[in-house]
């Protein structure tokens, strides 16, 4: 027999899952800087809620290495090394090229129609000098064509590795010199998706995705 929570265990929970999801998003987007600390009672102030689901929300993005915990219990993003950026650049490399892979055949005329719609909201924020617009739709481009890969686990750990790089790829942002155009690289994993070219694409997205880490790394 399943038991039906309690109203205060279900309030808590969806409490906890708002909090969660809210800050996530703000991490991957890159709208929290590298080292941005935290505190629970911060969290808990904003969001309206009790220390409980703020904690457990912060619980659950340290276990994914969004925060960052350390032994006097201050809770920041993330401030990676170098060798932790080649890291995450390495799986990058790994993980990307295969979902790509896996979803070229599913790549009909309006998967690329909508990349390409993307692509055009990429330009406009780099313009703007929209660093978390350029990083949301960045995301966004890709996911859009990992999602054709129906590979649920392969992406849940790509976005693991987002994730962690939020923070950094908005200070990454700040530092290279943007044009009026969206990633070149983009370019060529849509002219290798029309042409069903499943070497260019790995070689285009691998490009893509290292690119500029690399280049923070350096």
């Amino acid at each position: 027999m399943l038991l039906t929570p309690r109203p205060a265990e279900a309030a808590t929970a969806a409490a906890h899952d708002r909090i969660y999801r809210t800050i996530r998003t703000r991490i991957m987007h890159g709208q929290m800087l590298p080292g941005e600390a935290l505190t629970l009672r911060g969290i808990a102030k904003e969001f309206g809620v009790s220390m409980t689901p703020a904690r457990e929300a912060v619980r659950r993005l340290v276990s994914e290495g969004a925060l960052s915990l350390s032994s006097s219990g201050r809770v920041a993003t993330p401030e990676l090394s170098n060798d932790r950026i080649e890291e995450l650049a390495a799986i990058r490399a790994l993980l990307e090229p295969e979902l790509s892979a896996r979803a070229l055949p599913r790549a009909h005329p309006a998967l690329i129609e909508r990349m390409e719609t993307i692509n055009q909201v990429i330009s406009e924020a780099v313009v703007k000098r929209d660093a978390v617009g350029y990083i949301r739709s960045n995301l966004e481009f890709h996911r859009t064509l990992y999602l054709r890969a129906q590979a649920p686990a392969m992406l849940a750990l790509a976005e693991t590795v987002w994730l962690q790089m939020g923070p950094t790829m908005r200070a990454l942002y700040g530092k290279l010199r943007r044009t009026t155009e969206s990633p070149r690289h983009h370019k060529l994993i849509l002219a290798a998706l029309k042409a069903g070219d499943e070497p260019g694409l790995r070689l285009a997205v691998r490009a893509d995705v290292t690119h500029g880490l690399r280049l923070l790394a350096g």
